[in-house]
């Protein structure tokens, strides 16, 4: 697939705004452009994966939207005189993605992508390269100079998403239920965790009480991805003074090696590392990815307006993309 039009280039419709929407599993973000590609505003809101429901995905997009004008002081159109571009998590699942499009709530046009392919397409600007996306879940992406592309990992929660926020929080929950139960000596992560999870960890108190059991266990048993992934920020503050915290930021840093490898076995096109824990992940990473790994030139809501400026001059030529 081959990029012509980008944004703050000029594009003939009679849609009034673009938006892109770039839609994860903790958060919904939105770019609004008039076609000339000027800014307008942003938003956001909640997330709007569709592994929470379509229902809520647009209910999401919708809410971060109107925010977008509001803050920008624009009274919104009414949905028809909007082109939505959204870049999804879960939107390669067929199933949610009919779903999703059949429950527009009036867009003019619109269109759709995974998370990976939007964050792919702003992270490079439409050029070829690889992205590695490591938010509440992960995936990476490679698009070819030929205009082909690939994908690897995005597996879902619980048997994939490598490296990712719901990974890690999964890997750091094990290791303070081993800590509760004596396997392991309770280090400064567990007893994080355990505060964490609103279990007593004063002075003097006992680490393996039956209390702090019982609410570690009812935080996990509750718990979904999106959940799991809020332990991810303690890892990371506990990996200079906890061992376990540090082997699981370096299993991260390996897991991510291996996407990117795997996307690009020949190490030649620039790749980029997105998400919400690309840079504390960034110092665990082995070497040569850890020299070779840039940051994104835009993000994935630029990228959901370059995919649907795209679409909408493929339709305005009579193509088909």
């Amino acid at each position: 697939m081959r990029l012509q039009k980008g944004v703050g280039v000029e594009l003939k419709t009679a849609y009034e705004y673009l938006i892109g929407v770039d839609g994860g599993g903790t958060k919904t973000q939105i770019r609004v452009e008039r076609p000339d590609g000027s800014h307008v505003a942003d938003g956001s809101s909640g997330p709007s994966a569709l592994m929470h429901g379509t229902s809520k995905a647009w209910c999401a997009i919708v809410t971060a939207l109107d925010g977008a004008f509001q803050s920008a002081g624009i009274v919104r159109p009414p949905y028809q005189a909007i082109a939505a571009g959204c870049g999804l998590s879960g939107i390669n699942n067929p199933q949610w993605a009919a779903q999703f499009r059949a429950q527009n709530p009036g867009f003019g046009a619109l269109a759709t992508g995974t998370d990976a392919f939007t964050t792919l397409l702003g992270a490079h600007l439409g050029q070829a390269g690889v992205v590695v996306a490591i938010g509440t879940g992960s995936v990476g992406e490679v698009l070819l100079a030929d205009g082909s592309r690939r994908e690897v990992g995005g597996w879902g929660f619980q048997t994939g998403d490598e490296a990712s926020g719901g990974w890690i929080g999964l890997r750091a929950a094990n290791h303070v239920e081993r800590a509760l139960d004596g396997r392991v000596a309770p280090g400064s992560l567990a007893r994080a965790i355990v505060r964490f999870c609103g279990g007593d960890d004063d002075a003097g108190a006992d680490f393996s009480s039956s209390a702090n059991r019982e609410r570690v266990i009812a935080w996990v048993n509750s718990a979904n991805q999106s959940i799991f992934a809020q332990l991810a920020p303690l890892v990371v503050a506990h990996a200079g003074q906890d061992e376990a915290a540090l082997a699981i930021l370096h299993k991260a840093g390996q897991e991510i090696a291996q996407i990117a490898n795997a996307l690009d076995p020949s190490q030649q096109l620039p790749i980029a590392l997105c998400g919400g824990l690309a840079a504390p992940l960034q110092a665990y990473l082995p070497e040569p990815l850890k020299s070779r790994a840039t940051t994104p030139r835009a993000g994935a809501a630029i990228g959901a307006l370059l995919l649907l400026r795209q679409q909408l001059a493929a339709e305005s030529a009579g193509e088909t993309i």
